[in-house]
């Protein structure tokens, strides 16, 4: 009997001590009774809100990552587009050849036009602006100039760095030895782009006494040469 009583005391006892801590927990925490029964659905709901979180915030991320590595890409792109711009820039016709596989001679170069200060002849006279060879002269990259004969036959082709190539269409009168006149169309680029130069060019070809017009317009029209015919326009029309 005294057993009963004592085990019924000492469950009552634990109940009321259970019954203190929970009261105790609810005054420290402000977590309802009820709310302890809840317990797992509410660590339920908090692992799910997390998953959530986590999952958007990794979907973030990656997007993040794939528009920096597009920035990233693109900046490579851009960087290496200017590099390859760069790196395709044409030289210009001094630098592109070896010119030293040439034969070099030195030679007073000065200019002259087709017009009566250097021809005698004058606009509307049927040999205005005609050769010697036959054609007309011409400013291109490859330009008609005179020459002695005996030196630079017709058809001969010069390198003259700082004017381009020089095809041998012409000669003159006061033209004797190393000595070159190159054709510009007017007084005034004469003076402002040549004058009077003694310098080293190089003998790309020499002439057999011949040229036409179709051989001339053949090597402007030389399509391995118009990045360098461009240049030469672009430098004549500033």
């Amino acid at each position: 009997m005294n057993k009963i009583r004592n085990g019924t005391k000492r469950l009552a006892m634990t109940c009321l001590f259970l019954l203190a801590l929970l009261v105790t927990f609810q005054s420290i925490s402000g977590v309802k009774a009820e709310s302890l029964f809840s317990f797992a659905n509410f660590k339920s709901e908090e692992k799910q809100l997390s998953d959530e979180i986590n999952s958007h915030f990794t979907h973030k991320l990656k997007t993040i990552g794939i528009a920096f590595k597009m920035i990233k890409q693109f900046v490579q792109f851009d960087s290496l587009a200017s590099n390859v711009a760069v790196a395709k820039t044409p030289p210009t016709l001094e630098d592109a050849f070896d010119w030293s596989r040439y034969p070099k001679t030195t030679v007073t170069a000065t200019g002259y036009t087709a017009g009566y200060e250097s021809t005698g002849k004058r606009e509307g006279n049927p040999e205005y602006g005609i050769t010697f060879s036959g054609v007309k002269v011409k400013r291109d990259l490859f330009s008609t100039v005179a020459a002695d004969l005996t030196v630079f036959p017709i058809g001969t082709i010069l390198f003259i760095p700082g004017y381009g190539y020089g095809v041998v269409a012409d000669k003159g009168g006061a033209i004797k030895g190393n000595e070159l006149d190159l054709y510009y169309k007017t007084v005034e680029d004469v003076y402002n782009l040549w004058g009077k130069k003694k310098l080293d060019i190089y003998i790309v070809q020499k002439g057999n006494g011949k040229l036409t017009e179709d051989q001339l317009q053949k090597l402007n029209e030389d399509k391995t040469m118009q990045v360098f015919r461009q240049q030469f326009i672009k430098s004549e029309s500033k």
